[in-house]
């Protein structure tokens, strides 16, 4: 007798049977984010439970989802390396950033993003987090699963904000940033595409090229730390003393550990899909005109940004470029560049947009001047 094929849940067209599809597949997953659910409506109103239990869901939702801007090109076109070197590169990097922060501004490890020099915060920390704090992490954790790149300083700052210009002064730097990011990102690889075809043609490189891109990433990763610690700092004190600071550092560090294991995840393929970015040099690029934005957004002020928008910018502006500049015939590659940004684009304003529903529900004030705003905008 033949033997049966085993039946597989591929293809289906009817969007109830992806959702089914991807109830069965990720069972595990889901059985976690109920469990979470569930103990942060228990443990909501209650001050140092509900805090930690907030914390460890930032923790590992925002690494997960951030790896793809800071460590997914570096993970990419390391793919041969072992994890663990990886790691112990990149976990060193954290540990010297956010121990001189926490030093340095007494206590403080997000370099002032949440308390400014005079001890004031738009952001601040409170006695009892409500369930919206809580699941913040958790509705982050679901989108990284369903590989949506969303700005995580939306999602989880914005339901600490005290109020709208909390929101606000964030959209507007993290806007500007995307557009900067694009438009550099655009005229680089455009303006050197003809440059950088002749001279990355060939699939062997000087290996002097990975020392190079070690220390771009090594750099991007600590200058990332500076602008997005935050987000998950966020949960704790604004000064840490030693038992927090040792709790906070040691478990972003395991973190780290298992998201190389894991060699990114899910959210790892909206880097792999793009043109040959598993190639050291065009890595090596990427990283280096986001790091450079992201050194000057960081001087210019204090005011937390989306790193999210800034990196879909680079990733976006790069595409198009690409797309236009090559010599091929027809019009194939260029629409399938255009559909990947928009795609890239629309996960992010998702994104945006469940953070002001989250934001809504978790501050009476914010909720007030949203409808105030919308009731004046139809009057």
């Amino acid at each position: 007798m033949a033997k049966s094929k085993k039946f597989t849940r591929t293809k289906r067209n009817r969007p109830y049977l992806n959702v089914l599809d991807f109830m069965v597949q990720e069972k595990t997953f889901l059985a976690i984010v109920i469990i979470g659910l569930v103990l942060a409506g228990i443990l909501s109103g209650y001050g140092q439970a509900g805090m930690w239990l907030g914390f460890f869901f930032a923790a590992y939702a925002t690494v997960a989802n951030d790896s793809i801007q800071s460590l997914g090109t570096f993970i990419e076109s390391n793919k041969e390396r072992k994890w663990w070197v990886m790691w112990i590169f990149i976990g060193t990097i954290f540990l010297a950033v956010v121990t001189f922060s926490w030093i340095y501004f007494d206590g403080d490890v997000t370099y002032q993003r949440l308390l400014k020099p005079d001890g004031t915060t738009k952001y601040p920390h409170p006695e009892n987090f409500s369930f919206f704090q809580i699941i913040a992490p958790l509705v982050l954790l679901i989108l990284t699963r369903l590989r949506m790149p969303v700005s995580t300083t939306f999602l989880i700052l914005s339901v600490f904000s005290a109020d709208t210009s909390g929101i606000t002064s964030v959209v507007f730097k993290s806007w500007t940033g995307y557009i900067m990011a694009f438009v550099l990102s655009f005229l680089v690889w455009y303006l050197s595409y003809n440059t950088i075809k002749k001279y990355f043609k060939s699939r062997k490189f000087n290996k002097s090229w990975s020392v190079v891109q070690w220390i771009v990433s090594g750099t991007l990763w600590g200058v990332w730390v500076m602008q997005d610690g935050a987000n998950i700092a966020v949960f704790l004190p604004r000064q840490l003393d030693l038992f927090q600071f040792l709790v906070f550092s040691l478990t972003i560090f395991a973190g780290l550990g298992l998201l190389f294991y894991l060699r990114g995840d899910k959210i790892q393929q909206v880097v792999s899909e793009k043109a040959r970015i598993s190639d050291v040099r065009a890595a090596t690029l990427v990283d280096a005109t986001y790091v450079i934005l992201l050194i000057y957004k960081l001087f210019i002020s204090t005011v937390p940004m989306s790193t999210t928008w800034v990196f879909l910018g680079v990733i976006g502006g790069r595409e198009i470029a690409v797309s236009l500049a090559r010599t091929k015939k027809g019009k194939k590659h260029r629409k399938k560049a255009g559909r990947m940004i928009f795609k890239d684009f629309s996960y992010a304003m998702i994104g945006l947009f469940i953070s002001i529903a989250l934001a809504a529900g978790a501050n009476a004030d914010i909720r007030e001047t949203i409808g105030d705003a919308i009731i004046g905008w139809f009057s």
